[in-house]
């Protein structure tokens, strides 16, 4: 009765596709919908890299762009110290993860800039050229981008129809029937004479035509297929923690009085003057109590007691305190109490006064009703009405 069933990783076994191996390690995989990093197995899996290194790859690419990864950077973030983190560092550096180089800066100075690839392999590699893009037709819409796949139309061939030959009449010109069969030889004593120089014969019109037979309609061309439109991409991730480069918000101002009379400034500067009695740290300069005076001040004026303000000014102190005036405007802004309510705020509003009727004996049955004054019941006055008798009515 002692064992914990752990129930959670049994159902999880059990949706395990395939079977489960015999030995080994069994992989549980949940996929990640927010705060991960892909990492290539060419670095997990690296022969020549000590697990010191290949970890360092993985925390340096999981950190967002400008994040400061110096070797002290680092060691206070790691549990490993300065000459591990150097030693990974230079492996993964000779293993083309990691660059170093010199930026020059206005002014004659120089900044070594560090680069982290995670694919070093592919650098190497010669750029493949993007393919042309397609014309997109008129009919697709402004909004397909201009990468997109478009289905170009194929013509289909069309046979060609037989030409048809004209016949000649029987009592047409000789000089027509001869057009009409060019492939007739001319006869042997005709001379020769030259293309360039000889005259056309003029045709002669048909007085009987043939009727010419109707061509089929060509077959029409199959519609151009739309292009498909690829998926909507997916949100932008999103990190709760803005990166360190982000702007940050202005701070509010210092809290100021209403009106800063001579006793509120006297009180305020008498009492953070006097806050290096009770917490040594907080020992302040004329300039920062000159400055923190109409905040405390504004205390005062919401009747804040002088002890209070103190205690909450100098509780609980970060360690080390390196800057106590910087603390002390932060909880003088951050922690201002609200002015104290008023009398007329503090009293309850008057509710509406409810009428009550009270209770009346009925003189003839004894039944109680409710009336301001008292008489006969609904029922008796009926009654009395009924027979014509003096009825005395209950408003």
């Amino acid at each position: 009765m002692d064992t914990q069933q752990n129930t959670a990783l049994t159902r999880a076994l059990a949706e395990v596709p395939g079977p489960l191996p015999t030995r080994g390690v069994i992989h549980i995989t949940i996929p990640h919908t927010d705060r991960f990093t892909v990492v290539g197995n060419h670095l997990a899996q690296h022969p020549d890299l000590s697990c010191t290194a290949v970890g360092l790859a993985v925390r340096i690419q999981s950190l967002p762009q400008g994040t400061e990864i110096s070797i002290k950077a680092l060691a206070a973030r790691c549990r490993e110290g300065e000459k591990r983190i150097a030693a990974a560092l230079h492996e993964l550096e000779a293993h083309g993860y990691l660059q170093r180089f010199l930026h020059r800066l206005p002014g004659k100075k120089v900044a070594t800039r560090t680069v982290f690839c995670n694919q070093p392999a592919e650098l190497l590699r010669p750029r493949r050229q993007m393919p042309a893009p397609v014309p997109i037709p008129l009919s697709v819409p402004l909004s397909v981008p201009v990468s997109v796949p478009v289905s170009v139309p194929v013509s289909v061939p069309v046979p060609a129809q037989p030409q048809p030959q004209t016949r000649a009449h029987p009592q047409a010109h000789p000089q027509a029937r001869a057009q009409a069969q060019p492939s007739a030889q001319p006869p042997a004593h005709a001379p020769k004479s030259d293309p360039a120089t000889a005259p056309e014969p003029e045709p002669v019109p048909d007085p009987n035509p043939d009727p010419e037979p109707e061509q089929a309609p060509a077959p029409p061309l199959p519609p151009a297929s739309l292009p498909v439109l690829p998926p909507p991409p997916p949100p932008p991730f999103v990190p709760l923690v803005p990166p360190p480069t982000a702007p940050k918000p202005p701070r509010p101002p210092l809290p100021r009085p209403s009106e800063l009379t001579a006793e509120l400034d006297r009180a305020a500067t008498a009492l953070l003057s006097d806050l290096r009695r009770h917490a040594p740290q907080f020992t302040l300069s004329e300039d920062d109590i000159r400055h923190l005076a109409p905040a405390v001040a504004t205390w005062l004026e919401r009747d804040a007691h002088p002890d209070t303000i103190r205690r909450t000014l100098t509780d609980d102190p970060p360690q080390p305190l390196r800057h106590p005036a910087k603390l002390l405007k932060h909880r003088l802004t951050a922690l201002l109490p609200p002015p104290l309510p008023g009398a007329c705020d503090l009293v309850a509003p008057a509710r509406p006064r409810v009428v009550v009727m009270p209770f009346q004996t009925c003189d003839d049955c004894d039944r109680a009703f409710r009336s301001p004054t008292p008489g006969h019941c609904r029922d008796c006055r009926e009654i009395r009405e009924y027979r014509g008798e003096d009825v005395r009515v209950a408003a």
